[in-house]
């Protein structure tokens, strides 16, 4: 997917109350960020931000942070919050580094419509591989808890074999979500997707510690 370039991200960004520029320094202290103690959920590559704006919107006792490394996504995101959402913050991080931002914290991670990375030789990159599942091992507070919706049946099916190899027990599965279920909270590809006809694949995976 080509990025369209945002030509003011930057001012953007260092404007924005919901952004967090440096959230390396906050491991371990997300609590403080938000001054209180609700419980976290993250969404790692949160594109325009749709989902997780309305999740913080619909649920103001939870707190949300919403992941991605691009700027001008962020950017993006950034330009659509509302004036005043509490519970909502954004920062801008690669996925691989998502275990040096938390520690022993986050109570649910969303994954919706991430890079399938097709090729074999590309797998460990998807980040539902044990490469990434190691990596939230560390950042999960109690159980591990992880929401998952993709339009690529075999990033699914991977998916669903990477969370059982890992010890993830799948739970709501399903091979057309909005089918099965009304009412959705959903990210700007889902709609497009699912505007064709397309089935969108879910899965909540747990481990209970």
């Amino acid at each position: 997917m080509r990025l369209r370039n945002v030509k003011n991200k930057e001012e953007i960004l260092s404007n924005s109350k919901y952004f967090i520029d440096n959230p390396f320094k906050y491991k371990g202290k997300w609590q403080e960020v938000f001054k209180n103690n609700n419980p976290i959920y993250i969404e790692i590559g949160m594109g325009k931000g749709k989902f997780i704006i309305e999740n913080a919107l619909k649920y103001p006792n939870i707190n949300f942070i919403g992941i991605e490394k691009y700027d001008s996504v962020v950017a993006k995101c950034l330009m659509k919050i509302p004036n005043d959402i509490p519970n909502l913050v954004i920062v801008r991080v690669d996925a691989l580094e998502i275990d040096k931002v938390f520690d022993k914290e986050i109570e649910r991670i969303y994954l919706n419509f991430s890079d399938p990375w097709p090729k074999v030789r590309h797998s460990l990159r998807r980040l539902s591989s044990k490469v990434f599942l190691n990596k939230y091992d560390y950042i999960f507070k109690d159980r591990k808890l992880i929401y998952m919706r993709t339009d690529n049946r075999d990033l699914y099916i991977y998916s669903l074999m990477s969370f059982s190899e890992h010890g993830y027990v799948l739970k709501e599965i399903s091979f057309d979500l909005h089918k099965d279920q009304s009412n959705l909270i959903t990210t700007e590809y889902e709609d497009k997707f699912a505007s064709k006809g397309m089935p969108i694949y879910s899965v909540v995976a747990e481990v209970d510690n």
